[in-house]
């Protein structure tokens, strides 16, 4: 059984939890302070979460992480077995890490500031809302990002739910960019339906 070190609200974690609850797999949950990653960062050279454990493996990183229990236990798949709908998949993968998040981190990181720029931060913002428009399209027809559930789907959910599923006790600063910008208009009813669903998916 992997062990896997987590911090309370972490999106990162969340996707890895929709994952094994997907493949019908358990993990050992080990609970790490927030303001002390010591026993993450001895673990594995870096202080980030999650972080898995199994055997002499060490892997960090959420989508590593996905990947890795893709090849352990391949299913139910978290990836296409078409090669070009694999590579679809990872495309997306990419932008919404590489993409779609930079706007939320860029305004956390600008409100940090001494002397915000709040027009850099107004910019930013309306990126972040209009993604729900990208959404909105890719959900055409599919119950899932790319038709069944997968990896996309663990990847995106636990930070597009603060759209509408939050918890009152949740006050981390990025969570709380999320659920500002992340404004459900009524031509996103594929995305909030998708969000109702995702929501009903068992996590480890």
């Amino acid at each position: 059984m992997p062990r896997l070190y987590r911090i309370p609200w972490s999106t990162n974690v969340e996707r890895v939890a929709l994952a094994l609850g997907h493949k019908g797999l358990e993990a050992e949950w080990v609970d790490v302070d927030p303001h002390d990653r010591s026993e993450v960062e001895r673990v594995s050279g870096q202080s980030l979460v999650p972080v898995l454990v199994e055997n002499s493996r060490v892997v960090f990183d959420s989508t590593e992480i996905l990947r890795y229990l893709e090849d352990q236990a391949p299913k139910p798949p978290l990836w296409p077995d078409d090669v070009a709908r694999r590579a679809e998949l990872d495309v997306f993968l990419d932008w919404f890490n590489r993409v779609w998040k930079r706007p939320p981190n860029e305004i956390e990181a600008e409100r940090a500031k001494r002397d915000p720029d709040k027009s850099r931060i107004g910019a930013l913002g309306a990126e972040l809302s209009s993604s729900l428009d990208v959404l909105e399209r890719l959900l055409a027809g599919r119950d899932y990002l790319f038709g069944g559930f997968s990896a996309a789907d663990c990847a995106a959910f636990p930070f597009l739910k603060y759209a509408l599923i939050y918890e009152e006790a949740d006050t981390e600063e990025f969570h709380l960019i999320l659920r500002e910008y992340l404004v459900l208009g009524d031509d996103h009813s594929r995305v909030e339906a998708w969000i109702r669903r995702m929501d009903e998916h068992p996590r480890a």
